[in-house]
């Protein structure tokens, strides 16, 4: 496995990863792979929708009060009739199909940046 090609600090400074909160969790029969519709409290924020493929790992019943970590300030992705606002983070498992969601390891306010 290769490393990406070197980013500057300024390239990470884009990024706006918050913490938040899955307050919903529902089955995206939809969608092409097997996923979930999430709507996660951001806190100050709001709260925002997104597509999660993290079905191999997480019930609903797991998710639902569950912190995590995502990217809100990519643009809006259209997933069938659903768009996605954020982008849930997670680490790749070894088959590239089963994804661990990154959560703090504390339970922080919604909203909060990662830097």
């Amino acid at each position: 496995m290769s490393v990406k090609p070197e980013i500057s600090w300024a390239d990470f400074e884009k990024l706006d990863i918050r913490s938040g909160t899955i307050i919903s969790v529902n089955d995206f029969e939809k969608a092409r792979n097997p996923s979930y519709q999430l709507e996660i409290d951001f806190g100050d924020l709001g709260i925002r929708k997104s597509s999660a493929q993290i079905t191999s790992l997480y019930s609903k019943e797991d998710l639902l009060g569950k912190q995590i970590l995502a990217i809100v300030n990519f643009p809006k992705k259209q997933i069938a009739n659903f768009f996605s606002e954020c982008l849930v983070l997670g680490v790749y498992g070894e088959n590239h199909q089963d994804v661990t969601l990154l959560s703090p390891s504390l339970t922080v306010k919604n909203g909060l940046q990662v830097g």
